[in-house]
């Protein structure tokens, strides 16, 4: 593997469910110490600023360091766990796979089932199974009392186990928590190129806490940063699968600029000055929208009296899942974008963008 890749390995395979994100909080912080100045807000995001040749503008890239998960409901009588999701799950992606419920003592390995499909009535069969019908199985018995061996209780966050893997298509990985760790990826080297790069602006690299829950994070940490300008860095929905038309949102494609999704429109001269920066220097990209949820971004530009703020994301296939699938060269041109984007963002350039 070479440096992004490791990077991207230790990224993914940490567990940061919304509400336990210290060990992503921790990576980053390693990372990031080199090159910026470190500290925290309240919840827990962490703001990394790194100061170019002015203090102003103060230019906010941020990536969320949380992933879906679920949390721990209560433990039957019979050691199996019931449990609430963190974030937005689908049941029939759910099913059988494999989790880690993480305790005071260490990692507890199981795995999600439910009534087995042989005593579904007909009508069961058909319908999308509600999480609160399924449970985990810890490895019960009559003989191992699972509160007393593995001190499980309510509240304990548990993940997804999913490896990261390079797949045969050397440029494709497949890993859990792409949602946002590709954010936060963004986030370091794009910081690490930027101290070697003279910049008219004060960066400020922040991963934030709790996105899938509310947006909670963004809120706290543009509270203390008190962006001039802002980029939501986060996947974007990869849409060249089949039974869908052929779209430009694909692995491969470049970043995506978000023109909608459900908690923000962007701001259009912000926009135009990243597409016209794309195009000056022939890194690929296209445009998507989301319409069935929000970025940080939702949170970012409503700070104070209004934040021009886009979103960028790296197209991924099944987010909100176990496992996703994205391509190297997407996020190595985004890296590549956003350094000249950073540029060119001094106040006279930002002023262009918030002048009536």
């Amino acid at each position: 593997m070479d440096q992004t890749e490791e990077l991207f390995k230790e990224l993914t395979e940490a567990h940061g469910v919304s509400g336990h994100e210290e060990e992503v909080s921790r990576i980053m912080a390693k990372r990031l110490s080199a090159v910026a100045e470190i500290s925290y807000d309240n919840l827990g995001s962490l703001i990394a600023e790194q100061k170019g040749t002015s203090a102003h503008p103060k230019v906010m890239l941020a990536g969320h360091m949380d992933e879906v998960g679920f949390m721990v409901k209560e433990i039957t009588k019979g050691g199996f766990v019931r449990f609430l999701p963190l974030g937005g799950w689908w049941g029939h992606v759910i099913l059988s796979q494999r989790v880690s419920i993480r305790t005071s003592q260490g990692g507890v390995v199981g795995v999600v089932g439910s009534k087995p499909p042989h005593e579904l009535e007909a009508e069961e069969k058909k319908k999308v199974l509600p999480i609160k019908d399924m449970y985990i199985d810890v490895g019960a018995s009559s003989d191992f009392d699972v509160k007393k061996r593995l001190g499980i209780r309510p509240g304990d966050p548990i993940t997804p186990l999913s490896p990261f893997t390079v797949m045969n298509n050397k440029k494709a990985y497949m890993a859990k928590a792409w949602d946002n760790r590709i954010g936060c990826a963004l986030v370091i080297q794009v910081l690490e190129k930027m101290t070697q790069i003279p910049h008219p602006n004060t960066i400020y690299g922040v991963g934030t806490v709790q996105e899938e829950v509310g947006l909670r994070g963004a809120i706290t940490s543009s509270n203390q940063v008190s962006p001039d300008l802002a980029f939501a860095l986060d996947v974007s929905l990869a849409r060249d699968m089949p039974d869908f038309e052929d779209k430009p949102e694909k692995l491969g494609g470049g970043p995506s600029i978000l023109v909608y999704d459900g908690s923000m429109i962007p701001n259009c001269r912000l926009r135009d000055l990243v597409v016209d920066t794309a195009e000056a220097h022939k890194i690929p990209y296209h445009f998507t929208s989301i319409e069935g949820g929000g970025t940080n971004g939702g949170r970012i530009h409503l700070n104070k009296f209004g934040v021009p703020t886009l979103t960028m994301g790296i197209p991924t296939r099944y987010i909100h899942g176990h496992v996703g699938i994205l391509h190297r060269d997407d996020y190595e041109n985004a890296v590549k974008l956003l350094v000249e984007v950073l540029r060119k963002l001094d106040e006279k350039e930002v002023q262009k963008i918030i002048q009536r």
